[in-house]
């Protein structure tokens, strides 16, 4: 068994459900939520938004953003939840590295589902074309990083229960702390 985490990082490609299912379950364990997206500089949003993938000099800025955000937390004594790609190892080390607390859960899903879901959202800066370029991209995690994989072939609430399953014994003596959202803290929605 695992000690209790302090942040969780859900990672997943475009589509696969990081941002509904981490928020639900920040929600659930009355943590603070991030949405890494909104850690992105203007560049890297322009681009993805152009069509454009991101190279990994893009993405440095942007994940040394999430892990000052995962390290920030922890140095305040807060629990957190953060929505992050986090699709290659090289990114995981930057964002957990060496950080026992901090645990990865992937939310594995298939093409096909996950290009359906993207053709039906609005409002995002990720274009569908771009699923090619992160399924390219992705590594999945491997056993060294004790991920916890969950496939995203079911509902949002229902991966939040399946984790809250794996994840809860370990939390057994963790008080809930209230819950804090980046809209909370005055970031952009």
């Amino acid at each position: 068994m695992h000690a209790a985490p302090s942040v969780l990082v859900v990672m997943g490609v475009s589509g696969s459900g990081k941002t509904t299912v981490a928020a639900l379950l920040a929600g659930r364990l009355r943590w603070d939520f991030e949405d890494a997206d909104d850690l992105h500089p203007a560049a890297n949003i322009a681009k993805m938004h152009a069509g454009i993938p991101l190279t990994d000099a893009d993405r440095w800025p942007w994940l040394r953003a999430v892990a000052g955000w995962i390290d920030a937390s922890r140095a305040a004594g807060r629990h957190g939840v953060v929505a992050c790609s986090a699709l290659k190892r090289s990114y995981r080390d930057i964002i957990i590295g060496d950080r026992p607390d901090v645990r990865l859960v992937y939310l594995k899903g298939d093409r096909q589902l996950i290009t359906t879901r993207l053709a039906c959202r609005q409002g995002h800066f990720m274009p569908t074309g771009l699923l090619e370029s992160q399924f390219e991209a992705l590594e999945e995690p491997t056993a060294d990083e004790h991920p916890i994989v969950v496939s995203i072939n079911r509902r949002p609430r229902e991966i939040v229960d399946e984790l809250l399953s794996i994840i809860g014994p370990t939390l057994a003596g963790a008080a809930a702390r209230p819950a804090r959202t980046n809209q909370a803290q005055g970031s952009a929605p």
